[in-house]
């Protein structure tokens, strides 16, 4: 009997120790659940109030750091700039700084050179890093983008070195050629002579500052604020009446064909400056006794028909190591012929801010001893052959000396260029 009550008292004790550790392993659990997890990388609970809204609008990469080093926040740009990887910060100086200031409470930045990971390129990225305490156990990261700024910058020292360099040249020659009048007093040959080239260095000077003047305009304008039909034939004929001295010092023929009835949509003042230098460029650098041809055509394409204006010499042509960098400024193929020639290395960079600002764009096709051809293509303006044209080199009963070119029906020698239409 008495063993059977002790049985009894041993199971009821048993059970309830079993009841007992039950409810604290629920109670421990459901403790365990309310828990933040600290590898998670998007627990807002942990943020202070209001956090969560500003980084979300900030342009700057940012990234939140708990005590463990571990991301508790980090925006889409910090995963796009590869500093965030695996739920770490994978920049080992910004992680040094985050540490440091979470041990003083110090602000700190500093600029950094992260290598681009996965696209095979060479440069860095430039970026400034700023990390600041937030609360008593968070740090903040915050990182700025600046290799577009740095870009920029380096252009504008390299034009702005470039600019200094062009304008002194001319100005210096000014300065030593006045020199040698004032010595020259007594010798009216000298003093016409000298005074000729000074007359020549002005010119150079001036038209230097006017493309400098074009270039800085067709960079900061809108040109289609302005847009209207601009006729191809109107644009064609002032091309070539901007270079007849020239042409005609040298005996060079300038002939147009299938300009008739094309119009082009976009600023009048800036594609009448773009298709002059190229024509411009192909009577400096053709031999005398040449010809240059301008052709016109249109061409279809997804968006809408485009016009193809394209400029053919008979010069000496531009090798392929020059052929991609013709289009920077002041980059010359020959910096002598082009000291001769008046040239200033503007020119192309005009023509080619002009096509991208219309939506179009400029190509060359050139060999050495052949020649080369420049292709401008602009988006078509539309219907506009009933307006009324006036008395051009299409009308009717102009004499042959009244044109201002020739008009042709066989092509240039063959390049691989849009075809010379009658």
């Amino acid at each position: 009997m008495n063993v059977d009550a002790a049985v009894a008292a041993v199971a009821a004790i048993a059970g309830l120790c079993t009841g007992v550790f039950a409810m604290l392993a629920f109670r421990w659990s459901e403790r365990d659940q309310a828990k933040p997890t600290r590898t998670s990388l998007h627990t807002d609970a942990v943020l202070p109030p209001g956090v969560d809204t500003v980084l979300s609008v900030l342009r700057s990469s940012a990234v939140v750091l708990d005590e463990a080093d571990s991301v508790v926040k980090a925006s889409s740009a910090a995963y796009a700039l590869g500093l965030v990887r695996g739920g770490k910060l994978a920049v080992e100086p910004m992680m040094q700084m985050a540490r440091d200031t979470r041990r003083d409470g110090e602000i700190r930045q500093v600029e950094l050179d992260l290598p681009r990971r996965g696209t095979g390129r060479g440069d860095a990225l430039a970026v400034s890093a700023r990390v600041a305490p937030l609360g008593s156990r968070l740090v903040l990261l915050l990182v700025e983008d600046l290799t577009e700024a740095r870009r920029i910058e380096a252009v504008r020292r390299d034009f702005v070195a470039n600019v200094s360099h062009e304008l002194k040249t001319p100005v210096g020659a000014l300065s030593l050629l006045s020199e040698a009048v004032m010595d020259a007093s007594d010798d009216p040959e000298a003093v016409t002579r000298f005074a000729g080239r000074m007359q020549n260095e002005a010119t150079r000077l001036t038209s230097l500052v006017q493309e400098l003047i074009d270039l800085s305009r067709v960079q900061n304008d809108d040109p289609l604020e302005d847009a209207e039909p601009v006729r191809v034939d109107e644009l064609v004929a002032e091309a070539v009446d901007r270079c007849r001295q020239q042409a005609g010092a040298k005996q060079i023929t300038m002939a147009a064909g299938g300009t008739a009835d094309l119009s082009v949509w976009g600023n009048r003042g800036q594609l009448a400056a773009a298709l002059g230098n190229l024509v411009e460029n192909a009577v400096n650098y053709s031999p005398a006794r040449t010809r240059v041809g301008i052709a016109a055509r249109r061409v279809a394409a997804p968006g809408g028909d485009l016009i193809e204006l394209s400029v053919t010499d008979q010069g000496i042509g531009i090798s392929e190591k020059d052929r991609d960098r013709i289009f920077e400024r002041f980059y010359r193929v020959d910096p002598a012929r082009s000291r001769a020639t008046g040239g200033t290395g503007l020119g192309l960079a005009i023509v080619k801010h002009v096509a991208a600002s219309h939506g179009g764009e400029v190509t060359v096709w050139s060999a050495e001893g052949q020649g080369s051809t420049f292709t401008l293509r602009l988006p078509e303006a539309g219907a506009v052959r009933d307006r009324e044209r006036p008395a051009d080199l299409s009308a009717e009963g102009l004499d042959d000396e009244d044109r201002p070119y020739e008009t042709f029906n066989d092509p240039l020698p063959a390049h691989p260029a849009p075809e010379v239409l009658p």
